[in-house]
């Protein structure tokens, strides 16, 4: 399966507090989640299956990865 992201509507983590390390993601695709660096908005996507994307965002949520 091929997706463009090119043309999304990326949206920051509403956790983002400006210091860089943030991803953007784009909604509205079906079965997929775009994610890419927001320090590099030109640069590369990854295209995660939104099963996925579900599974690392409850992963955070509950503390498994630590904190940074």
């Amino acid at each position: 399966m091929h997706v463009d992201p090119s043309g999304a509507r990326w949206r920051k983590s509403t956790h983002s507090n400006g210091g860089g390390g943030c991803i953007e993601v784009a909604d509205g695709f079906s079965d997929v989640m775009p994610v890419r660096d927001s320090k590099d908005p030109d640069g590369p996507a990854l295209v995660l299956p939104a099963e996925a994307w579900s599974a690392f965002v409850t992963g955070v949520k509950a503390g498994q990865f630590g904190t940074v």
